[in-house]
């Protein structure tokens, strides 16, 4: 009989990859869940939930085990800090898991991975905080704000310093609540109607939690697709604005939903979907997509001009031009050609040729870090800095691409100022040919 899968085991090796190879979080998830496609979908949605939930609360879970543990994390073995922390994740926000559960399962695990001299460290730990959990002792608001909020919504105080220092604190416990999908009443002094509305957005979980999808409506309308997905038990809520836009979940895997597999799905935020309504495409334009990659603005733009004129979608590698393609292939658009080119050298061929060019440029992407957690592990000022320099640098070349009274249409992830009001003040200031919508 073949030996059953360790559900827990696999999470731990996904944050220890993470963790030791610096893989990103979701290809790392990715990975694993498509070695193990048999595994039933309970299982799989266990492993899913448990590796993103620990890394999204990871300053918090941290900060819990050291208040109950001699040994702080910091200095604790990989295998064992990786175990610790999903276990922690489970008591504190898994309640459908019993708690001894978690803490059996786990000790179980550290034995199987070769600690079994640390059986009884992982058993009393686990335990001290499953008895503790609702009364763990967290920063004071009134003391020690920036820490208190760093550690409540699991953001590194360098962001949380800085979203204050740009949004004011309510906002900033605002925005950080929305990247978890959190209640904010507990730490957000505002009247009670206010308390309210913003409890109901944050829990409903479709728009953080779901999949957001463009539908393809040239090829099957949004009602069409929407009927045909609710048939295969997966959950649909439109969006209130864009018809062709949906959150969907409850199912198992994306390329086995017959519409993704055919290219009438694409998995696509609803701010990057506004690229392309803003841009408002006409009917045979060329528009110029300098930084394109994985595709999917340049293949909404393509489909607005129903199967007229071209987009071209540009990336500076081979790698990212193949991933267009393949999303090219997938969704069988005609109108779109993929090409690798360095958006920071200037293209003499294109002068004065679009009609709209598209600058999505590189960023620190603190704007999307409720999809892509890494972000906030990751990001630094400096490279802040260096990233608002290349946007100047790529936007100092991509103008000259613009005919006259065409739109360059400028777009980041991100929300800082370097990154966005500044440049384009700069940008304004330095072509005064181009006026500011």
């Amino acid at each position: 009989m073949a030996e059953k899968i360790n559900l827990r085991g696999l999470v731990a090796e996904i944050l220890l990859t993470v963790e030791r190879e610096g893989e990103l979080s979701h290809l790392a998830i990715r990975g694993v869940l498509d070695k193990y496609r048999y595994l039933p979908r309970r299982d799989r949605a266990f492993i899913k939930r448990v590796s993103e939930g620990t890394m999204e609360r990871m300053i918090e879970i941290d900060y819990i085990i050291d208040q109950f543990s001699g040994t702080k994390v910091k200095k604790m073995k990989p295998v064992i800090r990786a175990v610790l922390r999903s276990a922690v994740y489970q008591l504190k926000y898994m309640d459908a898991v019993p708690d001894s559960a978690v803490c059996n399962e786990t000790v179980k695990l550290a034995v199987k991975r070769g600690f079994s001299g640390l059986r009884g460290f992982v058993n009393g730990v686990l335990r001290s905080i499953a008895r503790n959990k609702a009364n763990i002792v967290y920063p004071s608001m009134e003391t020690e704000p920036v820490r208190a909020i760093s550690i409540r919504y699991s953001m590194p105080e360098w962001i949380v310093n800085r979203f204050c220092d740009s949004y004011g604190q309510e906002r900033c416990i605002r925005i950080l609540a929305a990247y978890l999908g959190d209640d904010l009443c507990d730490f957000v002094q505002t009247g009670k109607e206010e308390k309210d509305s913003i409890k109901a957005l944050s829990q409903n979980p479709a728009p953080h939690r779901g999949t957001c999808v463009r539908v393809d409506t040239d090829r099957k309308s949004a009602e069409e697709v929407r009927c045909s997905l609710e048939a295969q038990g997966i959950k649909v809520v439109p969006h209130e604005r864009l018809t062709y836009a949906f959150y969907i979940s409850g199912y198992d895997v994306l390329d086995e939903i017959p519409e993704f597999s055919e290219g009438i799905l694409y998995v696509q935020d609803i701010s990057s979907m506004m690229v392309a309504e803003i841009a408002q495409p006409r009917e045979n334009d060329f528009i110029l997509d300098v930084c394109a990659a994985p595709g999917g603005k340049s293949l909404h733009l393509a489909q607005m001009m129903h199967g007229t004129g071209m987009v071209e979608a540009r990336d500076l590698t081979e790698y990212k031009a193949d991933l267009i393609r393949e999303n090219i292939s997938r969704c069988r658009a005609k109108n779109i050609r993929a090409v690798v080119w360095d958006a920071t050298v200037f293209d003499p061929e294109m002068e004065e040729k679009a009609d709209i060019v598209i600058a999505d440029l590189p960023c620190s992407g603190l704007g999307v870090i409720g999809r892509k957690t890494d972000i906030k592990y990751r990001a630094s000022e400096e490279g802040i800095r260096e990233l608002s320099e290349l946007q100047k640098k790529i936007l100092d070349v991509v103008w000259r691409y613009v005919k006259p009274g065409g739109t360059l249409m400028y777009s980041t992830c991100t929300m800082t100022a370097e990154e966005n009001g500044e440049n384009t003040a700069w940008f304004v200031r330095q072509h005064p040919q181009f006026s500011l919508v």
